[in-house]
């Protein structure tokens, strides 16, 4: 019976490694380089200028992260310019910040697609954020991103 369990313990951890999930950080700095490969060796092959980006890690090797954006865009980038700080992407075009989570509340302000959201909280269907000067509540399922 011992056996077996170690045999389970063994292949669930085994596995585990094999599947890596995929999981949200964003970017620490306002200036970061997205490398074609895990080094300071590989050229730059783009850099973002916003504090805050949501990126999808994939992969990782070393000190570095392979990431993808919201735009599909591709490469590594070193751990010491990512974060756990939690902010969104809006993917669509004017969506609407309301005063409460529900769509029945005041709406404060309209997001265009592709806009930056700082999260402070999630609750079921619904985000907290702040966008600029405004502050209030949005649907999840309009957000990419940290949540």
């Amino acid at each position: 019976m011992l056996k077996i369990i170690y045999i389970v313990f063994f292949f669930y951890f085994s596995f585990q490694n094999l599947f890596a999930n995929e999981y949200f950080l964003t970017l620490r700095n306002d200036k970061v380089n997205l490398r074609q490969g895990p080094s300071f060796e590989y050229p730059v092959k783009l850099f973002y200028k916003k504090k805050f980006l949501p990126v999808l890690i994939q992969d990782k090797f070393e000190n570095f992260r392979k990431i993808r954006d919201h735009e599909n865009n591709t490469g590594w980038i070193h751990i010491s310019q990512l974060s756990k700080k939690k902010a969104a992407i809006t993917i669509d075009d004017d969506q609407l910040i309301f005063n409460k989570p529900s769509i029945y509340s005041k709406p404060l302000a309209i997001l265009k697609k592709g806009r930056l959201c700082k999260i402070y909280k999630c609750k079921d269907k619904w985000c907290k954020v702040s966008v600029e000067k405004y502050k209030g509540w949005v649907k999840k399922d309009i957000l990419w991103g940290l949540i």
